[in-house]
């Protein structure tokens, strides 16, 4: 699966099918208005294309096409003890048809810091 900001100077690859999307309630997440996909950078997720970055507190930054302002990923500031890096690509740069069917989480990212019960809303129920 491939994603790519507007213009498409910011692009992304998603090995295979994500199982989910997560929607966070977050003070940044919420008003960006993303569905985040995970993995590793490298490894499920491949990124390309000049960014400039947001960063926030100490553990990620938000990537955003310099050119027409979209969120295309957030990535760690450092790799894991593992030394992988855990990135997560907004699906809604990418086509809604392939990923229409895919359930929605919801992370409690204001309050709580934990995720909801799935409510059974998928993809398409947010975008058609």
């Amino acid at each position: 699966m491939r994603g790519s900001c507007l213009c498409g100077s910011v692009q992304w690859q998603f090995q295979g099918m994500p199982e989910s999307a997560t929607a966070c309630s977050c003070t940044a997440c919420r008003r960006y208005g993303v569905l985040w996909a995970y993995d590793y950078e490298g490894e499920g997720i491949q990124v390309s294309g000049p960014t400039k970055a947001y960063v926030r507190g100490a553990s990620l930054g938000f990537h955003f096409c310099p050119e027409c302002g979209c969120v295309a990923y957030w990535r760690s500031l450092e790799p894991n003890q593992e030394g992988r890096r855990r990135i997560a690509v907004n699906l809604r740069l990418t086509e809604p048809e392939p990923i229409a069917h895919i359930p929605i989480d919801h992370f409690d990212g204001l309050d709580k810091w934990e995720d909801l019960p799935r409510d059974g809303r998928c993809i398409r129920d947010l975008w058609f």
